[in-house]
């Protein structure tokens, strides 16, 4: 189920759209302030934002920036009472998909909606095959991995790794941008006949990033309560 953020300081309002995202499908959740909707973010991650222009503590725009910061691709469409030009402009200017405003039929918001989730499953399932060629190897200019002869390099200098943490490596690559449960990196020792705990999934995570992430360069991301996010940019 996509998950929509919702951030509207008028609780009417807000409610209101949480009700018709849940009728149409969506899974809606609620923020009043930015504090609340950044925090949010850092143990979700949202198909996209619906925005306020005009918060209790802080602007729309600013908002969007932040959240940006914890998932870049993040699509919104931003609410407001204002339709001035330039407020216009720089909503789109900072990436919006689209910027509404009050008051506006339900109806045309959801279907909006609809249709850029719709574009938006389209151009990832394209960058989805385009990636599947790729799938083997990976390479920044900082760190290379050739996950079928089973090689890394980083800085220039060869690394070693183990054989599980070619899988988890694979498992993260082909799921750049979405989170890989616990769960399912825990599956890797489960369908060898090995019983591990989720502490040795710890441990080998830690090791793995200790190996990979030097000189500033990160690559897993920690989605808190939920898994890991691989946060590398494959020059292809």
């Amino acid at each position: 189920m996509k998950k929509i953020l919702v951030v509207e300081d008028d609780i009417t309002l807000n409610s209101f759209l949480c009700f018709q995202l849940d009728m149409a499908g969506y899974l809606p959740i609620s923020s009043y302030r930015c504090e609340k909707a950044k925090k949010l973010m850092e143990t979700n991650i949202f198909t996209l934002a619906v925005l306020d222009v005009n918060l209790p503590d802080g602007s729309g725009f600013e908002l969007y920036r932040e959240l940006k910061k914890q998932q870049s691709k993040l699509p919104a469409i931003f609410l407001t009472g204002n339709g001035q030009e330039q407020d216009i402009l720089e909503g789109l200017e900072l990436g919006a998909e689209d910027y509404i405003t009050k008051p506006f039929s339900i109806k045309i918001l959801l279907k909006k909606i609809e249709m850029i989730l719709k574009r938006l499953d389209s151009t990832e399932n394209q960058k989805k095959i385009k990636k599947e060629e790729y799938t083997n190897y990976y390479s920044d200019g900082f760190l290379t991995l050739n996950l079928e002869e089973l090689t890394a390099g980083c800085d220039g200098n060869t690394l070693f790794l183990t054989a599980t943490e070619y899988k988890i490596l694979r498992l993260l690559i082909v799921n750049t941008g979405r989170v890989v449960t616990r769960q399912k990196l825990l599956s890797i020792w489960d369908n060898e006949g090995n019983y591990i705990d989720d502490h040795t999934l710890t441990v080998t995570m830690t090791r793995l990033r200790s190996k990979l992430e030097k000189n500033d360069h990160s690559y897993i991301k920690t989605i808190r309560g939920m898994g890991y996010l691989w946060n590398g940019k494959d020059e292809k």
